[in-house]
C-alpha cells in the first residue's frame, strides 16, 4: 500500500506533507523558510518603513504575497487593539454609572417608602447600625 495512503503513516509521509504545504523549518527555499513572531514584526516594519515589497521579498526569499498577508495581520491586530482601549475606559465608565444608578434608585425607594408610612401615619422603622 502507498505511504500516503497507509493508516499507518512513517516518518517519510509527514516530511513530505511539511514540504507540499512549506511548513518544513528545515528546507531551505523560496516561502518554506519560518520565522518567529518578532522576525515577521522587524520584516513588517521595514515594509512599513518604505522598503520595497519586492526586494524585500527576494533578500529574505519570502513570497510577496507571504509578507503582504504578515503585513494585513499586523495592521489587522494593531487596528482592534487601539479600538478596545477607549472601549475598555468607556466600559468602566459604564460600570461606575451604573453602580451609581442603583444606589440612587434604591435611596430613592427607600425614601418613597419612608413618605408613605409617614403619610400613613405609621411609625418609622428604627435605624440600623451600618457597621
Amino acid at each position: 500500500m502507498d505511504q500516503h495512503h497507509s493508516s499507518n503513516m512513517g516518518p517519510g509521509a509527514s516530511e513530505g506533507a511539511r514540504r507540499a504545504t512549506g511548513d518544513d523549518p528545515g528546507v531551505v527555499g523560496k516561502g518554506s523558510r519560518r520565522f518567529s513572531a518578532r522576525r515577521k514584526v522587524e520584516i513588517v516594519l521595514r515594509l512599513l518603513r518604505g522598503k520595497d515589497l519586492e526586494l524585500l521579498s527576494r533578500e529574505l526569499g519570502v513570497t510577496a504575497a507571504r509578507i503582504s498577508k504578515w503585513r494585513e495581520q499586523f495592521l489587522k491586530s494593531g487596528r482592534a487593539a487601539l479600538k478596545k482601549r477607549p472601549q475598555d475606559a468607556r466600559d468602566l465608565e459604564i460600570a461606575r454609572l451604573r453602580q451609581k444608578l442603583g444606589e440612587v434608585t434604591m435611596d430613592n425607594e427607600l425614601l418613597q417608602q419612608k413618605i408613605a408610612r409617614l403619610e400613613n401615619g405609621l411609625p418609622l422603622p428604627l435605624r440600623r447600625s451600618r457597621r
